[in-house]
């Protein structure tokens, strides 16, 4: 294989702690927002899709039928919190940091970031971005129930091949 081909697979960064998916199944920094599913802790069958964007931290929290999240009225509900917990969980808190452009004095953990987000009073944003993040997780989910294989998947075959003849 060429040097090209070596190195043409997507780079995957690893965890920077282990974290446990039952709350948080889906974390993600896209888009210039953190966003991502949480799971509701008092229906087995709903999830939220919540988010707060970089540098305004505009937060959005909703139900995965678009219904608004009844604790985000004004300020950080509690997935938003979550979502900011597992993210730092995920890829560390000064990743999240820069990404979000939240700045702390000191030591950066979950609970710093959020103070120092809602410490600006950010404004409630825009949740037309959840259908999409939804349909992300779903994705997600559909590979997980794949079977371990080196093969190549269907969708991805728009790809063009490297050794392709016109």
């Amino acid at each position: 294989m060429s040097v090209w081909e070596k190195s043409s697979t997507a780079r995957v960064v690893p965890s920077a702690r282990p974290r446990k998916l039952a709350k948080v199944p889906f974390v993600e920094l896209a888009d210039g927002r953190l966003q991502g599913v949480v799971s509701s802790g008092s229906d087995i069958g709903r999830v939220y899709v919540s988010s707060v964007e970089a540098g305004t931290y505009a937060f959005a929290c909703s139900t995965n039928n678009n219904r608004p999240c009844g604790g985000a009225h004004g300020w950080f509900c509690n997935h938003i919190r979550a979502l900011i917990g597992e993210a730092v969980l995920q890829y560390g808190a000064d990743r999240v940091a820069r990404y979000l452009k939240v700045e702390v004095a000191g030591e950066a953990d979950a609970g710093t970031l959020t103070d120092a987000m809602t410490s600006t009073r950010p404004a409630q944003g825009d949740s037309s971005a959840a259908a999409q993040v939804f349909s992300r997780f779903l994705r997600h989910l559909a590979y997980l129930e794949l079977a371990p294989t080196t093969a190549p998947l269907p969708e991805m075959h728009w790809f063009p091949t490297t050794r392709a003849v016109a």
